[in-house]
């Protein structure tokens, strides 16, 4: 395949799996899926292998969907596919580690042969159980867990399926929105892939996909040889909900022989009795993001450029979690997974990392009935923190590295939960100081517009911890979170009364370099 086929045929990949995640977005009954853009959509080909994804997304489900594939056809395998069927899991283990994300994916059939897959995961309002929170002490208190099944089977209803789904929800009309978002995005995936076979005069992907994946990892292990070999560590502490203290050490080994770099979390600590554990693949996600993102982002991410990135943890560890452990805030800690590998790559390329950020989203779920009665549940609304300064330019307030997840704007939340906003602004001089400042944090405040108690899940971290600065600057300042004007750790569900007032003090970043002397 020329390199101007190659190009013209990769383009219409690319519009392809961006077209799927906008259709996703424009359908999507979610504000955490409409206006936050917490979502992934990928391409794979017949052997399951990711070919391309979209833009728009967050690290946390694309690479952790660049594995699904695989998993999925593992339970149920091509030879038991039809036009019109489609799969679905929220199996932690099988993607992006708990049960609010589901995975859907759609097999493409071409000329009566299997040609393909279009998948997504996103986060969705409600899926029972404990909800969004720290508070579960094992999986299965944390909502439904949906093995690996077929949703829809040669395009019809997979009707007892759909209708245990709807039973165990609170919101089921949300749901089903979403997953016939999923599902319509997926199928008009497939759609566009066909019509671009047709057009260019092609059976199937193979050789397409085949020469993207090879090339994308020569290209990556290139790089890994321009890096100095050995081995270099890195090390985080933070507190997350309740008060609990977590420390993640890396051991990031670069084989320049192999052109590959292997990422260890021997000495990490143990599991946690809280919701925040973390499964492997969303582990290897944020894991690969981090090489990713310093090594060469103007790759392609597909299954040739993550293929030379390993990962490894032990089995008796926080972020390789296992079997019944509870999972559904592992967001908490898996967000925190790049900065000791970023630690330990400083010490290499000190000029492509950035200094630590105030770490997870802040993540909010409220539940309740509003003044008419009417049940309500938030869709997660994240706040961010300021992102850790980078060697030649400052960080980023009110954004936090490494998710791409959007805050959803007050106005959407206002219209469509009984919320009231007192304020949302930046808080200067939370950053740490430096060469170049780490990026501010954020106050956010509000109270519920009802009559009748209301239920109160957050899970907010770095309350007592600082993010650190990156040579000799300064750290970030840590958050707050005040019911009241009173300090809680967050971390269970509660009842809240009527009047209660909610402020959040979201962490600053740490600054990069020694601050200038005046």
């Amino acid at each position: 395949m020329d390199g101007i086929q190659l190009e013209i045929l990769w383009s219409n990949l690319v519009s392809i799996v961006s077209e799927q995640a906008k259709a996703l977005q424009r359908i999507a009954f979610s504000p955490i899926v409409r206006e936050a853009g917490d979502l992934a959509t990928a391409l794979f080909d017949a052997k399951a292998r990711m070919v391309a994804q979209a833009v728009t997304g967050t690290p946390g489900h694309i690479n952790s969907l660049g594995a699904a594939a695989k998993n999925l056809l593992a339970e149920i395998p091509p030879e038991d596919l039809q036009p019109g069927d489609v799969l679905i899991t929220n199996d932690p283990w099988m993607s992006a580690g708990h049960f609010f994300d589901i995975t859907i994916l759609t097999p493409i059939f071409h000329q009566q042969r299997l040609i393909g897959y279009c998948g997504s995961t996103i986060h969705h309002t409600d899926i029972g159980g404990y909800g969004v929170g720290a508070g579960a002490r094992d999986i299965h208190e944390e909502g439904l867990w949906i093995p690996v099944l077929k949703l829809y089977e040669q395009g019809k209803p997979n009707t007892t399926l759909h209708r245990i789904i709807r039973q165990n929800t609170r919101t089921p009309d949300a749901i089903f929105g979403d997953l016939s978002a999923q599902v319509s995005s997926g199928k008009m995936g497939g759609e566009r892939l066909i019509g671009m076979c047709e057009r260019y005069g092609l059976s199937d992907i193979e050789a397409l996909s085949e020469a993207i994946i090879s090339r994308s990892e020569v290209a990556t292990r290139e790089a890994i040889r321009k890096l100095p070999a050995g081995t270099t560590h890195g090390e985080t502490t933070f507190d997350v909900p309740g008060g609990e203290m977590i420390t993640l050490k890396t051991a990031v080994s670069v084989d320049t022989e192999l052109g590959e770099i292997t990422i260890d979390f021997e000495g990490s600590s143990p599991p946690s009795r809280s919701g925040i554990n973390v499964v492997m693949a969303y582990t290897h996600a944020y894991s690969t993001f981090a090489i990713r993102s310093v090594l060469n982002p103007d790759l392609p991410n597909n299954a040739g450029s993550l293929a030379p990135i390993k990962v490894k943890a032990p089995g008796n560890c926080i972020i390789n979690a296992e079997y019944p452990v509870p999972l559904n805030a592992r967001h908490v800690v898996g967000m925190y997974v790049p900065f000791p590998i970023l630690k330990a790559l400083s010490q290499i390329v000190p000029e492509r990392v950035l200094a630590e950020g105030s770490g997870a989203v802040w993540t909010i779920q409220i539940q309740g009935r509003d003044r008419n009665g009417r049940p309500f549940t938030s869709s997660m609304f994240n706040y961010s923190g300021g992102m850790g300064a980078r060697a030649g330019k400052p960080g980023l307030s009110a954004t936090c590295y490494p998710t791409g997840v959007a805050a959803v704007p007050v106005e959407v939340l206002e219209a469509s939960i009984p919320i009231e906003f007192t304020c949302k602004e930046l808080a200067p001089g939370t950053g740490g100081a430096g060469r170049f400042r780490g990026g501010d944090g954020q106050r956010i405040g509000f109270r519920m517009r009802t009559d009748q108690e209301w239920l109160l899940n957050a899970i907010p971290s770095r309350l007592h911890t600082c993010p650190e600065g990156l040579f000799g600057g300064e750290p970030g300042a840590s958050g707050a979170f005040l019911i009241n004007g009173e300090a809680t750790l967050g971390g269970q569900k509660r009842a809240m009364n009527a009047s209660d007032e909610i402020l959040m003090h979201t962490p600053g970043g740490g600054g990069y370099g020694t601050p200038p002397t005046t």
